[in-house]
C-alpha cells in the first residue's frame, strides 16, 4: 500500500472511532430510538426489546414514542434531528411508502431526508371472514368468495382501519386483481374494524396477522389467504393471494433509519449491532409471539426494499381513492 492510501485508510480509521456514536459510548450519552407510534403496539414492543439486546454493544438505548398524524409527527422528528448517530427511529409501510402519496402536504421527504440502518420486522396479512358468514355463503377458499362476488354483484362489503389503511389499500388492491366489487366501510381503527367483521356487520376484512390470529385459533374467524409471497408457518394450509395473483405482497414491516448525512461508519456500526440483535435465537423467539418475523438487511438493501414499496404504494393509494388533505 503507497503512502496515500495508507493515509486515506487511516483518515477513514480515525473517522470511524472519532464519530459522535462512539464517543458517546465512552461518556455515557444514549442513543434514543424515536417511535412513530403510541406505547404498547407491535412496533414499540419490538424496538423496546432490540434496545435491550444492543446495549453490551452500543450503551443504553431509550425508546422515544411519538404518535400522531399516522405516524408522520414522530418520522419528522427522525428527519429532523442531528445526523450524529444519536438519534435514531422507525420507518414503517405507513410512514415512508404510503404517506408520501396519501397525505397532500407532508413534512419530510421520505425519499430524502432518512438513511436506511436495516429492516427490523415483517408481518403477514391475511384476509378473513365471519366463520359463521362464511358457512352460510359456502366460502371455503378465496376461490369460492371471488366466485360468490362474481354471482352476486354489489354484495359484499369488507371493513378497515380507515381510508388509506393497510386493510383498506389491501382490499382495494385484491377487488382490482380479482375483478370484484365490494363496498369498503371505514372505521375508526384495525379494533373496531375487527369487531364489526365478528359482530357479521361486513363480510371480510384483510388484516394484520397478529391481530386476526387469536380469532381464527378460536374458529370465530375463517382465514381465506394470507398476503405475503411465502406462506405463513403460522397459519399452515393457508394459501398465499400470489397462489392466485402472481406477485401479490402487502405485508406491513418496519425498520430503522437515521437522519440524512449521518457517517457511514456510524451507520455500518449501528447495522452491525441491531442485525446481531435481530439474529439472537431470543429475538426470533419473542417476536414470534407477535407472528412477527424479523428481517436483518444491509442499509442498501433496506433502502432498496423501501424505494420499491413507495412506487407499489403509489399504484395501490391511487387506485383507492383515498387522500388526507
Amino acid at each position: 500500500m503507497n503512502r496515500r492510501n495508507l493515509l486515506v485508510a487511516g483518515a477513514a480509521v480515525a473517522a470511524a472511532f472519532s464519530s459522535p456514536l462512539v464517543l458517546a459510548q465512552d461518556n455515557g450519552q444514549p442513543i434514543r430510538i424515536i417511535v412513530p407510534y403510541a406505547p404498547g403496539g407491535p412496533i414499540d414492543v419490538t424496538a423496546r426489546a432490540l434496545a435491550e439486546r444492543v446495549r453490551d454493544s452500543l450503551g443504553t438505548v431509550i425508546i422515544d414514542n411519538k404518535g400522531g398524524a399516522g405516524g408522520n409527527i414522530g418520522a419528522d422528528a427522525i428527519a429532523k434531528a442531528s445526523p450524529d448517530g444519536l438519534t435514531i427511529g422507525i420507518a414503517a409501510t405507513a410512514t415512508h411508502a404510503v404517506n408520501p402519496w396519501l397525505y397532500s402536504r407532508m413534512p419530510f421527504d421520505a425519499a430524502k431526508d432518512f438513511v436506511a440502518i436495516t429492516q427490523m420486522v415483517r408481518v403477514p396479512n391475511v384476509l378473513v371472514m365471519n366463520a359463521a358468514k362464511a358457512e352460510q355463503l359456502k366460502i371455503n377458499s378465496l376461490a369460492d368468495l371471488i366466485a360468490y362476488a362474481k354471482a352476486n354483484p354489489a354484495k359484499l362489503n369488507y371493513g378497515s382501519g380507515g381510508n388509506g389503511s393497510a386493510g383498506h389499500l389491501a382490499g382495494e388492491m385484491f377487488k382490482q386483481r380479482a375483478g370484484i366489487y365490494a363496498l369498503h366501510i371505514p372505521y375508526r381503527g384495525a379494533n373496531p374494524a375487527q369487531l364489526a367483521l365478528l359482530a357479521g356487520e361486513v363480510d371480510f376484512n384483510i388484516d394484520n396477522l397478529a391481530a386476526a390470529a387469536p380469532n381464527i385459533r378460536s374458529g370465530k374467524l375463517k382465514a381465506l389467504a394470507v398476503t405475503s409471497l411465502e406462506p405463513s408457518s403460522a397459519l399452515p394450509g393457508v394459501p398465499t393471494m400470489a397462489s392466485t395473483f402472481k406477485g401479490f405482497s402487502i405485508d406491513t414491516w418496519w425498520g430503522l433509519v437515521a437522519p440524512k448525512d449521518t457517517p457511514k461508519p456510524v451507520v455500518d456500526k449501528l447495522n452491525r449491532a441491531f442485525v446481531a440483535a435481530l439474529q439472537a435465537p431470543e429475538t426470533k423467539t419473542r417476536f414470534g409471539a407477535l407472528l412477527a418475523e424479523p428481517v436483518p438487511t444491509t442499509p442498501q438493501q433496506f433502502e432498496t426494499f423501501m424505494s420499491s414499496e413507495r412506487a407499489k404504494y403509489k399504484d395501490v393509494v391511487k387506485l383507492s381513492g383515498a387522500k388526507v388533505d
